[in-house]
């Protein structure tokens, strides 16, 4: 077969579950297009295993032959598509899928899940945090694209906001006392800050947060324009980020960097897992109102999990 080989991301356009599918796409070398499953009802009412015809759940994804050798998806919404894309192409298409599915565990050819997720097989790949699209290259275009960060004075520490979950509570006053030392630790230690927030920080948090922060050198994205996101993580000498997203953690943790972690308070049993993972790799600290400065291996779950759905495509395809 002389075409190269073309993959489809499935994603729900959540930005969690879109960069860990596109990140794993991007490591398999492959070229993609993306299919954003936007669930309407009476789809969006049953679980996604009551589903009888999956692809017609998502009617604007134009999931369509011709299929292609790969389908990756991230989230519940899209296991039952990517499965009925891989019976309906009689198994040509790998189909591959971010996290545990909780359906269609023996259909998939491989699955790509977070240690924190007790998923185990012979077509899983465990990974320690979430895959995700930091890469070097990827970081260097960034640094272009924001050359005003390039001013800030040194050491710059990144602040990743999340937000309230089902695991997780945003307390707005929680939020501006930890504001509060990270200015504090900060003014000792020299330097600048510069944060972002996700959709769930909510104003009400953001705004404790910029008042926590005083009179401190800070630069804080409001929203507007291109998103810096990658741009943080390329000139943040350290990381601060909110317990609740295990996407920025995973990310923070790709540079290589020190990373600590705000606890917002609460949690569940997963998120435990995975914080005492990062902790007993030496990657992450808890921010205990000092900045710390240690070194680690930057994970390399991604690239060798793309590799990994690389050779399985090239191998079907034979």
């Amino acid at each position: 077969m002389d075409r190269a080989p073309l993959a489809w991301v499935l994603h729900d356009g959540k930005a969690g579950m879109a960069s860990q599918a596109l990140g794993l796409a991007e490591a398999t070398g492959f070229a993609f297009e993306e299919r954003r499953l936007d669930i309407r009802p009476p789809w969006a009412w049953l679980p996604p295993q009551l589903w009888a015809r999956p692809l017609a759940a998502a009617p604007g994804a134009g999931l369509v032959p011709p299929w292609p050798d790969l389908v990756i998806g991230c989230g519940r919404n899209t296991a039952m598509p990517a499965l009925a894309i891989r019976r309906l192409s009689r198994g040509r298409t790998v189909a591959v899928q971010v996290q545990d599915p909780r359906v269609g565990r023996d259909e998939f050819d491989l699955m790509v899940v977070p240690s924190h997720d007790r998923l185990r097989g012979e077509r899983v790949i465990v990974t320690l945090g979430a895959v995700h699209r930091v890469t070097a290259a990827r970081l260097a275009a960034e640094r272009v694209r924001f050359p005003r960060l390039a001013a800030l004075p040194h050491p710059v520490v990144a602040v990743l906001l999340g937000g309230g979950n089902r695991a997780y509570r945003q307390d707005p006053a929680r939020l501006g006392a930890f504001a509060r030392d990270i200015a504090a630790a900060l003014r000792a230690a020299g330097g600048s800050l510069i944060a972002t927030p996700s959709r769930r920080t909510g104003a009400a948090a953001l705004a404790a947060f910029r008042a926590g922060l005083g009179d401190l050198s800070a630069w804080v994205w409001d929203g507007s324009g291109d998103n810096p996101y990658y741009a943080l993580l390329a000139y943040a000498d350290r990381f601060v980020v909110t317990a609740d997203s295990v996407s920025m953690v995973s990310e923070a943790a790709a540079t290589g960097k020190p990373v600590q972690i705000l606890d917002l308070g609460g949690g569940d049993g997963k998120f435990a897992r995975f914080h005492q993972a990062m902790r007993e790799a030496g990657i992450t600290r808890p921010f205990t109102g000092r900045l710390d400065t240690w070194c680690y291996a930057a994970p390399d779950d991604t690239a060798r999990a793309g590799a990994a759905v690389r050779e399985l495509v090239l191998a079907r395809r034979r």
